[in-house]
């Protein structure tokens, strides 16, 4: 019974977290996010995917360089993403209309266009059922990826606090709608800190040759930059430091082994991020003849969103918005909008119900703290629940902080500009350490003062 016990907790909590994430993202059936929003989000940007697999259908998917975009039939358009293009993709790709012009978008690889291209002419069903279908694979992949960091939590931690990171998971409004998106394929986003959480987990630090630990770093970030694009790639930088630095402080590493690893990640990463902007010179140069075309594109984008764009005044490029003031914006957004689950005599918004960024971080803070004191008060029973754990968890969250925090400030145009999209940096992967650390702090809290309670919440 015991052994079955075992085997059908982590069992049951998978299953639970792929289920529940798996319909958050695919329909928010929990309502987490205001529908109209959730319909819509980023819709021109995935419009260029759905561009790609017309493009694809008719002429190869290979065609372009692969490069995603847009079809259009006006030979002077730029085929800038407007609202009209936007219904055009779809409406040429669920009713197989005829185009004289394709457009690419020259800023990531589209490796998830060339994917759902390939499926698309090898699954037979009708054209408008099949986004709906690409839809719920994207949705799933993403709830798999996520579980599997809560079920790392579980195993690392126990039950209660793979519940608090499951739930704040759950209940993210920008992981919501991010979940099912075609384009953005948050799920890769998070596949290097879920590979890296679990391979760290099986074997200790030590006994990790530093460049096995390369090697996985730059292949899991290679293919975040081959799905996704390498926007947000503070963010990745920091979530694959996340797994070594938890580890370390667990086995109480060496600062020499400790800053090795470091630079280790950084520089696989870096190679990785080489590799991609490489691949993707060579696409540009396939439509528009010349690999220096795409040399210029990307020296071009980085200067667009960290400077500003060197045709536009400084007005238009906000480069009199401090990072203070991006900052601001960001700690104020809402990462969870109690709102949509309420009715309202009228439209006017309001901040009721709301539990924004800010608040979040105080909290964490907070329980930072306490689970610092318990720490130091703990005593030898308590020892195999939090002590160095507990530290590495605290440690390692207010580090995940740093990857939005530089991102604000090193592409701080962008931030300023982006401002429907770029929360959800908060959640890679801040917040989900963040949720654990209030986790722990309540079961050790709990434990300390209901000591007498049958409840078994060590596990």
């Amino acid at each position: 019974m015991y052994k079955l016990n075992e085997i059908s907790k982590p069992l049951i909590l998978c299953i639970l977290s792929v289920f529940t994430l798996f319909w958050g993202f695919f329909d928010n059936s929990w309502g987490v996010a205001d529908q109209q929003w959730f319909d819509n989000f980023l819709r021109g940007d995935e419009s260029m995917l759905v561009g790609r697999l017309v493009k694809s259908r008719r002429d190869g998917i290979l065609s372009s360089g692969g490069l995603l975009g847009v079809v259009h039939n006006d030979p002077l358009s730029s085929g800038w993403v407007t609202k009209n293009l936007e219904s055009q993709q779809y409406l040429a790709y669920n009713e197989n209309k005829p185009f004289l012009n394709y457009t690419v978008y020259q800023s990531q690889i589209g490796g998830q266009g060339m994917f759902f291209s390939v499926l698309d002419q090898i699954i037979s069903i009708p054209y408008p059922e099949k986004l709906p279908l690409f839809h719920a694979l994207t949705a799933l992949f993403s709830a798999i990826v996520v579980a599997s960091i809560v079920f790392w939590f579980y195993l690392e931690f126990g039950g209660t606090i793979s519940l608090f990171v499951l739930v704040s998971a759950i209940f993210s409004q920008w992981l919501v709608v991010y979940g099912r998106h075609l384009y953005w394929a948050i799920w890769a986003f998070y596949l290097p800190l879920a590979v890296l959480l679990h391979y760290f987990r099986a074997r200790s630090v030590e006994e990790v040759h530093l460049l096995w630990y390369g090697f996985l770093v730059f292949i899991t970030v290679f293919l975040q930059g081959l799905f996704s694009g390498h926007n947000f790639i503070t963010a990745i930088l920091i979530m694959v430091m996340v797994p070594f630095v938890y580890y370390s402080i667990v086995n109480k590493s060496t600062p020499r082994r400790l800053f090795a690893g470091l630079a280790m990640a950084t520089f696989s990463a870096s190679m990785a991020l080489f590799l991609c902007l490489t691949i993707l010179c060579f696409q540009i140069a396939s439509v528009k003849g010349s690999f220096m075309a795409g040399v210029q594109h990307i020296l071009f984008k980085v200067e667009e969103r960290t400077t500003g764009d060197p045709n536009k005044t400084p007005q238009e490029n906000y480069t009199e918005t401090s990072f203070t003031d991006v900052l601001s914006i960001y700690l104020n957004g809402a990462f969870f909008d109690a709102n949509n689950y309420l009715s309202h005599s009228d439209s006017s918004p309001t901040e009721t119900g709301k539990i924004h960024f800010n608040s979040l971080i105080v909290t964490f803070l907070i329980m930072s703290g306490i689970l610092l004191i318990l720490n130091i008060m703990r005593t030898a029973k308590d020892a195999a629940r939090i002590g160095q754990k507990a530290i590495a968890l605290i440690a390692v969250t207010w580090l995940s902080i740093m990857g939005p925090l530089v991102w604000f400030f090193v592409f701080r145009q962008q931030s300023v500009i982006h401002t429907h999209m770029d929360f959800i940096l908060w959640q890679m992967p801040f917040v989900f350490f963040g949720f654990a650390v209030c986790g722990l702090a309540v079961r050790e809290l709990y434990i300390k003062f209901f000591p007498a309670t049958n409840l078994n919440l060590s596990h």
